[in-house]
Parts: C-alpha cells; structure tokens; sequence
C-alpha cells in the first residue's frame, strides 16, 4: 500500500519502520522545516515497550545515546536536599533525548520524509485519501496516519471535534547553562502551585517549570507569549529561578505545553487512523513514548495480520491497545500532586514520601510501581 504519515516525532517514524519492512511505500511529511535537535529527555521500561525497541534494533543504539541520568533531589531555596527522587522512576531503564530518538528511528528506513509541509484536506473516495498539502501537489493514498501530535492536523481535519481533559497543569522545558556539579543529576524547587528544575545530562543541560491552572487561552505558536505568561507565573520565586527565566528567553528549543490526555471514542475513521498523542497522548508521567512505539508495532502488525485489510486491522489495533491506553492515562492522572502540589503542607508531604521510599525495601517497591503500568500488555508475535 502507498500510506502517508503525518508526524515526523517518534510515532512516525516507528510505524514507518513496521510498514517498510512490510513492503508498504511509506511518505512521512513533517510541519517543521527539519530534524529536531535536542528536546526533552523521554524514557522507556518494561516488558512490552523495550521489547518492542529490541524487535525493532534500535535498542543498542538508544543506550549507546542515552541520557545516563541519575537521581533528581528536591531541594529548598537554599539548595539543600529535602529528598531525593531515584533515577529508575525519573529515567526509566533507558532514557534518550527525544530529538536522538528521531534521529534513531528515522535511521532505520527508507521511508520518504517531507519537511516543511503539512496536510490542508483530506477527502476519502473508494479509491483511496485524496491529500491536499501546503506546498506540495495533491496526491492519493490507500492510507493515512495522524502521527502528528497532540494539536493534529489530521484529527482535527478528519474527525469531530473533542477537547482534551486537562491535568491541571502546564509545563515548560529549555536549554540552559551547564551547572558546576550538577552533571548526571538533577534538582527541583516547589512553591505551592509551581515548580522549578534544573537536570544536567551530559553535554546538555535542561531546565524546566511547571505551574498549576486551568485551561489558559494560550498560543502554542507564539513563544514569546508563553515566555512572558511563565515570566508574570514565577516573577518573585527563589531558588534558581530568574536565571532560569533569563535563560528561557534566548534558548533555542524552548518548549510549552498544557498538561492534558486526549480521550478520544475511536482512533481511526474509514482510511485514517490517529496514533500517539494525536490519538491517545496520556500526559506527564503517563509514558508517552513508550505508548507510541508500542502502538506503532500493533498498528503495523495487525495490518499484516489483516492482510491490509484496514477495516479489520483498525478495529484490532484499537481493540488491542486501548485497556494499555487506559492505565498509562490513569498513572498520569496523579502527576500534578507530584510536580505542582497546591499547598506548603501538600509539599511537605510529598517531600516526606519519597524521603521514607528512599530507604530499604522502599528501593524497590519505587522500581515495581514505576514499571506496572509499563508491564500492562502483552505483545502478540506479528
């Protein structure tokens, strides 16, 4: 089948992989005018999503590149340690920056990649999608794939429209400075509704906020618009934070976004099909990563299994992935009592908690919660 696949981030290019190696003609076309560099850090863990990594190859070459981050302390605004956050729940068992995960996954092939374009019209026929793009020519598809992120291009075109459930919370990333002694770990401040961080990688230093509010009328094209709404939310707070939002202004891969899951009634509609966060994004905390090559493998495997048979491969892929859906998005429903605990009190709670985790056998029951969610499906043998 000729498919096209809107997303070049990390669930596209892991369906890409599938489809080529099935003989598929795989056209990935991307808004941005190129490869991301850089990013956030995302992780992997258990069973179904490292397994899924390994069947692919690629997992060798991600822990050639992983992040080798450690532990992540909570600090005060003086910088002393209230408690400590081990790396197995911050990290997963491989963590890679998301622009390197790109970068592996669009390494593995020959699949078609479309920058600086993006898709204006979709019209189904009984031959096929008819595509509109912004720039290039129409042409036909037997398939598409919305792979294309929360605020998809695809699903807004082909679908009803469906608010995500806020979370509650909003957050922000950005590179910043390396800081002395502070490489392999990482550091958190709290104030009541907000935090800040600062982790240091390797060659790379990431700095980050999170506040709590409702639903905001935000651009999430206009970054400037972000800066200055998280400059007024942190003006006045210690600890590390203004040069933290000094830095924030001139860092090249500044990056917004609204905690939220998108909890769609189906994931596919006649020809095109949603997949990753476009489909089922779970939110901070919910394995968003992992979720999407994991449904990029069902996806893909069950389009053989169907023998290209979409109707049947569609209902199979959603039937299959959406009771591992659910309990990402559950585990991700509790990430603003972690990160933007409402109260002094609610801090000094959280702080308490994982201060007694910290110590034997709470080791492990960190290591066994972190990675349930993960372990929640089982892969079939395509």
């Amino acid at each position: 089948m000729d498919v096209l696949i809107s997303g070049a981030g990390i669930a596209g290019p892991a369906l890409a992989h599938w489809l080529v190696r099935a003989g598929h003609d795989v056209t990935v076309v991307e808004r941005a005018t190129g490869p991301r560099s850089g990013g956030q850090a995302v992780d992997f863990r258990g069973r179904a999503q490292m397994g899924v990594l390994e069947r692919m190859g690629v997992l060798e070459e991600i822990r050639a590149r992983q992040t080798h981050m450690g532990a992540v302390d909570i600090v005060d605004a003086g910088g002393s340690r209230l408690a400590s956050l081990p790396s197995d729940l911050m990290s997963g068992e491989v963590e890679i920056f998301r622009g390197d995960l790109a970068d592996v996954l669009r390494a593995t092939t020959d699949a078609t990649y479309v920058f600086d374009d993006s898709i204006t019209a979709l019209t189904e026929t009984a031959r096929g999608v008819e595509v509109s793009f912004e720039r290039s020519a129409d042409r036909r598809f037997d398939l598409v794939v919305g792979a294309d992120g929360a605020h998809s291009a695809v699903r807004r075109l082909a679908f009803a429209p469906r608010a995500p459930h806020h979370l509650g919370f909003y957050a922000a990333t950005f590179a910043v400075a390396e800081r002395p002694g502070l490489r392999g770990r990482g550091e958190m401040f709290s104030v009541p509704g907000a935090s800040a961080g600062v982790n240091g990688y390797a060659g790379r230093t990431i700095g980050a906020f999170h506040f709590a509010a409702p639903v905001l009328d935000v651009d999430y094209w206009d970054a400037k618009g972000q800066q200055d709404l998280l400059a007024e939310r942190f003006a006045g707070v210690g600890w590390q934070v203004p040069e933290l939002l000094r830095e924030m202004r001139a860092a090249p891969d500044f990056y917004f976004a609204a905690a939220e899951q998108l909890r769609l009634d189906r994931y596919a509609k006649g020809r095109v099909v949603l997949l990753g966060d476009a489909a089922f994004g779970p939110g901070p905390g919910g394995m968003g990563s992992g979720l999407a090559v994991v449904g990029a493998y069902v996806l893909a495997g069950e389009l053989a299994a169907a023998g290209g048979d979409h109707r049947v491969a569609f209902e199979r892929y959603e039937r299959e992935l959406r009771p591992y859906v659910a309990v990402c998005q559950k585990q991700a429903q509790g990430a603003d009592r972690f990160l933007v605990p409402g109260t002094e009190r609610q801090i000094r709670g959280r702080d308490r908690t994982f201060r007694m985790l910290s110590w034997m056998p709470g080791k492990g029951l960190i290591a066994k919660l972190a990675s349930r969610a993960a372990n929640a499906i089982e892969l079939k043998k395509y």
